[in-house]
C-alpha cells in the first residue's frame, strides 16, 4: 500500500509540473487540465480532478484511499508557447507509453529550468521591426517607419527594465507606454515624425495583451468562468496602463 500511495504522488508531481509550466507560459486553462488528466490516465489514475486559475493548480486523484491533493501557487506567468508545445510533446510520449514516470518527471524538470527564449536583442529587434509595420498597416507613411521602429524599440526595453525593478505589470506598462508617448511626440516636435497618432498607436503594438485577451475568451467559451474573467480583467488592465500612460503625454506635454 504504501508503495501505490507513493507512486500516487510520483503521478500527481508529474501532473502538477506539466501544468504548472503551462500556465506559467501562457497556456489556456482547459488546456492545462486536460493535459493533467491525461498524463494522469496514462498512469493508471483514471479518476482524477483539477481545477486552476491563473494564480494556482489544485490536483486530485482518486483511486487510493484516502484521495489525495495537492496545490501548487503560480506567482509569475508570461508568453512562451514554445514551453506549451513541448509539454504537449512529452504528454503525447507519456500517452503512447515511450516514458516512463521517472523519464517523464525528469524531462519535465528539464524543461521548467530550460531557458528557450530569444536572446533580448532578437525580441528588441522584432519588436522596433514589427512597431514599424503595425504603423504602415495602420495607413502610417513610410517616412514615420524609422521614428516608429525606434520608439517601439525603446518602449520594449523600457518595459523589460522597469518590470525588473518594478515587479508590477501595470507600473511597468504604464511607464512604458508613457516612454512610447513622449518619444513619437519628441520625434514630431523636431520634424523627423509627422504623424504622432500612427507612430504612438504603431509603437504601443508590442506591449497590446493580444494572448491575454484571446486566452480570455477561450476559457470563457469553454466554461471556465473564473479563469476567463481574470484574464480578461488583467487584460483590460494592461489595456488601461497604456491608454493612461499615452494620455498623460498628449494631456500635459503636447
Amino acid at each position: 500500500m504504501d508503495k501505490i500511495v507513493e507512486q500516487t504522488y510520483e503521478i500527481m508531481e508529474v501532473c502538477l509540473l506539466a501544468g504548472k509550466i503551462m500556465l506559467q507560459s501562457g497556456a489556456e486553462t482547459y488546456r492545462v487540465e486536460d493535459t493533467m488528466m491525461r498524463i494522469a490516465a496514462s498512469f493508471g489514475i483514471e479518476k482524477s480532478h483539477s481545477y486552476v486559475t491563473p494564480t494556482g493548480i489544485i490536483f486530485s486523484a482518486e483511486g487510493s484511499e484516502p484521495t489525495k491533493t495537492k496545490l501548487i501557487r503560480i506567482s509569475e506567468r508570461s508568453t512562451d508557447l514554445k514551453k506549451v508545445a513541448l509539454v504537449n510533446s512529452i504528454s503525447r510520449s507519456i500517452s503512447s507509453g515511450e516514458l516512463n514516470l521517472e523519464e517523464a518527471l525528469n524531462r519535465l524538470k528539464d524543461l521548467e529550468n530550460l531557458n528557450v527564449t530569444f536572446p533580448m536583442r532578437y525580441q528588441v529587434a522584432a519588436a522596433s521591426v514589427s512597431s514599424g509595420c503595425f504603423m504602415i498597416m495602420l495607413n502610417g507613411g513610410w517616412n514615420d517607419f524609422i521614428p516608429a521602429m525606434i520608439t517601439g524599440g525603446a518602449g520594449y526595453i523600457s518595459f523589460m527594465a522597469f518590470h525588473r525593478f518594478v515587479p508590477i505589470k501595470f507600473f511597468s506598462e504604464f511607464l512604458a507606454s508613457f516612454l512610447i508617448g513622449l518619444i513619437s511626440l519628441l520625434f514630431v516636435r523636431i520634424g523627423l515624425g509627422h504623424k504622432l497618432d500612427t507612430i504612438i498607436i504603431g509603437s504601443v503594438m508590442t506591449l497590446v495583451p493580444g494572448l491575454s485577451v484571446t486566452n480570455a475568451i477561450r476559457d470563457l467559451m469553454a466554461g471556465h468562468l473564473v479563469s476567463g474573467l481574470s484574464k480578461g480583467a488583467e487584460a483590460f488592465l494592461t489595456a488601461f496602463a497604456i491608454g493612461a500612460g499615452i494620455a498623460f503625454v498628449l494631456s500635459f506635454l503636447q
